[in-house]
């Protein structure tokens, strides 16, 4: 309970009483900007995996995806409680039907105690809204919102595909289901300052969303982003740069916003640029020591 601001690792201690480990799942699944929808190529910033890279294998069933899941994290846990996470590509864009049978299969694994679903805020129909809604009466539900950004250019830039206004009608629709809110924010994002970046870390602030994730911009092989990197478009953060902002950020956080991501580590057979990102043990402790020099994080009230 040492950490320095309000973590995952906290929040799930003080909830449940133990640590939950995330299981990542694939549910076959694609996105409307990778399926034409929208665009075929998908955000800038996105692999081939979707954001899926260290999901399982979508052929296996969610079941079996569970069990395999808990395999590879048994040997770095004692408990035997377990966060069902739909990561890859956009979980929530599907037939009802299908949606009703995968959700339904990974709530009532004994195991489980959290359905997690990232989409997409454009992908949240009244239908998956009350059926979301329904199975959080069995177990809690959250949905992780890719914002990365509330700046219309840089949205329009990485090819997010949605509005300002859809996102923030999706956070109302979900608060108003009773349905737990993680807003995903990316920093170093090409053409934004510090001062851009703590607008939107505000505005995630000012809503009733009940997590962040902040996560570093990536430079991954095979990416559209990959190439303007490459062609000196823009530069990556420095890892000083890196803990500046997300100290800054954290500390104007409301105190009670759980914040499930203070870094990220792109799979390393992918990462491009920045290379100080793949020693997360180095980035936690230089952004642990920057809050220490500081000693000044209480957290705003919301």
């Amino acid at each position: 309970m040492n950490c320095p601001y309000y973590s995952l690792n906290t929040y799930l201690k003080k909830t449940y009483g133990e640590k939950l480990y995330k299981l990542s799942l694939n549910a076959g699944m694609t996105c409307p900007n990778r399926d034409g929808t929208l665009d075929t190529r998908g955000c800038i910033f996105c692999s081939e995996g979707g954001s899926g890279d260290f999901a399982e294998n979508p052929m296996d069933s969610i079941t079996q995806q569970i069990e395999a899941a808990k395999l590879r994290v048994q040997h770095k846990m004692k408990g035997n409680s377990y966060i069902a996470y739909f990561q890859a590509y956009t979980n929530t864009y599907a037939p009802i039907s299908y949606l009703r049978e995968i959700y339904t299969e990974a709530i009532s694994h004994p195991d489980v105690k959290i359905l997690s679903i990232a989409t997409r805020p454009d992908c949240l129909s009244d239908q998956v809204i009350c059926l979301l809604q329904e199975l959080c009466s069995i177990k809690p539900v959250w949905v992780e919102l890719g914002l990365q950004t509330i700046h219309e250019t840089t949205a329009k830039y990485i090819r997010r595909g949605y509005p300002l206004s859809c996102f923030r009608d999706a956070v109302k629709r979900l608060e108003k289901a009773g349905i737990q809110v993680i807003v995903h924010m990316i920093l170093g994002l090409p053409g934004e300052t510090k001062e851009d970046m703590m607008t939107t870390a505000d505005y995630i602030a000012s809503l009733p969303v009940q997590g962040i994730k902040l996560q570093l911009l990536h430079i991954l092989k095979g990416t559209d982003l990959a190439r303007d990197f490459f062609e000196n478009k823009f530069e990556v953060l420095e890892l000083s740069q890196y803990t500046d902002i997300i100290v800054t950020i954290v500390e104007r956080l409301p105190k009670d916003m759980v914040i499930h991501r203070i870094t990220g580590d792109g799979p390393k057979k992918l990462l491009i640029a920045p290379l100080w990102s793949s020693d997360k043990k180095r980035v936690l402790n230089t952004i642990n020591q920057e809050f220490k020099l500081r000693n000044t994080w209480q957290g705003k009230k919301r």
